[in-house]
């Protein structure tokens, strides 16, 4: 297969699995309006290393242990990580504008270009490593989740989705750091507030677990 055929087609895969999130998370707020503690977007099953966002394949993996693995793993309170626990399937974190009506398109494609941020051909931003290979992407919380490539000025989004696969990076520590300080970033930057998956913001303790565990 055409290779460059072949990297549209894992696009398109993991822009899938973007919408997947946003759609879970829509469920999951409407299942917990009663007063439950609400995931944000929640944690979706592994694939293999991507080549412009994330496959769907879960290689043999139970999505369901997969996901209340992942759930054990942020719902801990052992405040001295164990290198027992395995990373989430999938890291994500949020960016919210602190702005009433978001962040511009306009100030985001500056943003990006400045921390290195690629705009891919499904309409989202990546990390590209020196293989062309996604190291993590960047979804918007609007819409279809995608970026529009013109009229940037008239275009707003309340938030950004960050997500990453450790399982099949070579050197997720390495990754997760600049993931993390890109994320710190474009927080000053667009002047957003950085969220962890249970809508809650992004605390130190989170960030050393998750790093501890690749």
């Amino acid at each position: 297969m055409d290779k460059e055929l072949l990297r549209v087609v894992i696009i398109g895969t993991g822009l899938i699995i973007v919408m997947g999130l946003l759609a879970w998370s829509y469920l999951k707020n409407r299942q917990l309006e009663e007063g439950e503690d609400n995931d944000f977007l929640g944690i979706n099953k592994p694939g293999k290393r991507y080549a412009a966002s994330v496959s769907t394949e879960n290689d043999g993996v139970d999505p369901a242990r997969t996901l209340k693995q992942d759930e054990d793993f942020y719902d801990s309170d052992d405040p001295d990580p164990s290198p027992r626990i395995s990373a989430p399937a999938i890291i994500q974190f949020s960016l919210i504008a602190n702005a009433d009506e978001g962040f511009n398109g306009l100030d985001l494609a500056n943003a990006f270009s400045i921390v290195g941020l690629e705009y891919g051909s499904l309409k989202i931003y990546e990390r590209l490593d020196a293989k062309r290979l996604v190291d993590y992407g960047v979804a918007s919380m609007s819409g279809a989740g995608t970026f529009p490539e013109g009229n940037l000025e008239s275009f707003f989004t309340p938030g950004l989705i960050f997500f990453m696969q450790p399982s099949v990076l070579d050197d997720a520590q390495i990754i997760f750091d600049d993931y993390i300080e890109t994320l710190q970033l474009l927080a000053i930057e667009l002047d957003g507030t950085i969220l962890d998956h249970h809508k809650r913001k992004l605390t130190d303790a989170t960030i050393q677990a998750l790093r501890f565990s690749l």
